[in-house]
C-alpha cells in the first residue's frame, strides 16, 4: 500500500510515537507535531468502493472511544490481511486477499452536536471547517441517504474485500452505532496512467491537484496548521451521491455533450484544444465573438481560475443501483423505471468552506450539467490524522 506523505509526516511516522513526543518537546518544534495521514486519501485510487455512514446510539463518550479503538485495531488487521481479533468467525473470509484494502474513518457534525444536544461534551472541539454545508440550488437530498455521525470509506481491488471489511466493522459497532446509509462504487480501468471515465463517457479528474507535491498537498488537502490539534494530519471529506439522467444524456449529440462538459469526449482536451492536460480555453473566442468554452460549461465552472484558486481532491466512483421508479424531468413527461446510476462524489480538502462550497455554489446555479444530474444524498466528515500507536480520533475523544 502506497501512501503519499509530506516529508515531515514521513519523518514523524519513521520516528513513531516516541520520536513525535521528542519533536514536540524540542524548542525547534514548538508547534503541533505532524501526524501521519489515514490511508485511502492520498493513496492511489482502488477500483472498488463501499462507503457507509453510521448514527451513534452510545450514551457516553467513553463508548464512542471504545468503538473507535475496536475499529482501528480491526482496520489494521484487515488491511494487513490478518484475522480480526475477537471477531465471531475470523475464518469467514479465509483465502480472500486484502487486495490493497484501505479503510478511512470520518466524524460528522452529529458527533459534536445533534438535535441541539452536546451528547458527548465535544461541541467546543468541533473544527470550524466542519461547518454545515449550505443548501445548494437544485439539491434533492433524501434524509435517509444524507448525514451521519461517523463514516467509513472502504476501497479495494476486489468488491467482496471492500464489503467484507464493512461487515466486520459494522458488527463491531453493534449497540454503539447503527448504519444510516451506504453506497457502493466502481472505477473501471481505461489503461495504465489514463484518466478514468465516468458513466457519461467523459474523463473525470483531469484537473485534480498534484498532491505528490508537498506544498500543493499542504495548501489544498491537509488540515491547516492553525486548525485544531486533533485534526493535524487530517482532511475534510464532502461526499455526494449524484444521480445521472443517463437515458436523456444518451440522446444528446456528442457536440452538445462536449459543450456541456467543456471538454472533448474522445481525448479529454479542452474545447478547441488538442491534449487532455493543456490549459482550458477560458478566454478564447470563436469567429462570432462567443467564448470557445461556454460560460456554463462544467469544466469552466470547476476550474481554479474561475474560483479564485479553489481546489479539491476528487476520488469519485461510478455507481449503479439498478432501476428506480421515477418521474422523468424530460419529455414525454412520463413515469417509469430508469437507471438509478451516477457518481459517488468524494472530495477531500483543507476546508470545505473555501473548497467544495466555493466551487459548487456557482456550479449549482449555472452548470449546464445540472439538467442531467441531481444531488440526492451525502455527508460532511472530518477525517483526522492518526499518530503511531493511537486509534483514530484518540486526540479528540480522550483530550
Amino acid at each position: 500500500m502506497i501512501i503519499s506523505l509530506p516529508r515531515r509526516a514521513v519523518l514523524s511516522a519513521a520516528l513513531g510515537v516516541a520520536g513525535t513526543r521528542l519533536l514536540a518537546s524540542s524548542p525547534a518544534f514548538a508547534i503541533t507535531p505532524s501526524v501521519p495521514h489515514q490511508p485511502g486519501i492520498a493513496t492511489p485510487q482502488q477500483p472498488f468502493l463501499y462507503f457507509i455512514a453510521f448514527d451513534l446510539t452510545a450514551e457516553k463518550r467513553q463508548d464512542v472511544a471504545a468503538l473507535m479503538r475496536r475499529w482501528s485495531m480491526a482496520a489494521d488487521a484487515l488491511m494487513a490481511g490478518r484475522p480480526v481479533p475477537g471477531f465471531v468467525d475470523p475464518q469467514d473470509a479465509e483465502g480472500l486477499s486484502a487486495k490493497g484494502l484501505t479503510l478511512t474513518f470520518g466524524f460528522g457534525p452529529g458527533l459534536f452536536l445533534k438535535d441541539g444536544k452536546d451528547r458527548y461534551n465535544l461541541a467546543a472541539r468541533r473544527p470550524a471547517p466542519l461547518a454545515d454545508l449550505p443548501r445548494f440550488n437544485g439539491d434533492q437530498l433524501v434524509p435517509a441517504h444524507t448525514g451521519g455521525d461517523l463514516c467509513i470509506q472502504s476501497c479495494a481491488g476486489d468488491p467482496q474485500t471492500a464489503f467484507h471489511a464493512i461487515r466486520v466493522l459494522a458488527a463491531l459497532a453493534y449497540d454503539t452505532a447503527t448504519p444510516r446509509w451506504a453506497q457502493t462504487g466502481f472505477m473501471p480501468s481505461f489503461g495504465k496512467g489514463k484518466t478514468p471515465r465516468n458513466l457519461m463517457g467523459f474523463k473525470d479528474g483531469t484537473i485534480n491537484p498534484d498532491i505528490d507535491d508537498p506544498k500543493v498537498a499542504d495548501r489544498v488537502l491537509w488540515a491547516a496548521p492553525d486548525d485544531l490539534p486533533w485534526m493535524q494530519g487530517g482532511t475534510y471529506l464532502v461526499a455526494r451521491i449524484i444521480r445521472m439522467a443517463l437515458e436523456h444524456w444518451d440522446r444528446m449529440k456528442v457536440g452538445f455533450q462536449e459543450q456541456t462538459m467543456g471538454r472533448q469526449k474522445q481525448n479529454g482536451a479542452p474545447i478547441g484544444g488538442h491534449r487532455e492536460f493543456e490549459p482550458l480555453t477560458l478566454k478564447q473566442m470563436d469567429k462570432d465573438g462567443n467564448p470557445v468554452t461556454a460560460q456554463g460549461a462544467h469544466a469552466r465552472l470547476a476550474a481554479p481560475e474561475e474560483n479564485e484558486g479553489a481546489q479539491i481532491l476528487r476520488r469519485a466512483y461510478a455507481y449503479d443501483n439498478g432501476l428506480s421508479y421515477v418521474a422523468e424531468r424530460w419529455p414525454p413527461w412520463r413515469q417509469g423505471n430508469e437507471f438509478d446510476a451516477g457518481l459517488m462524489f468524494l472530495a477531500y480538502q483543507q476546508d470545505p468552506r473555501t473548497g467544495f462550497t466555493k466551487i459548487f455554489e456557482r456550479m449549482s446555479k449555472f452548470d449546464m450539467m445540472n439538467q442531467f444530474t441531481t444531488h440526492v444524498g451525502g455527508g460532511l466528515f472530518a477525517c483526522p490524522g492518526r499518530a503511531s500507536g493511537d486509534y483514530v480520533g484518540q486526540r479528540l475523544l480522550e483530550a
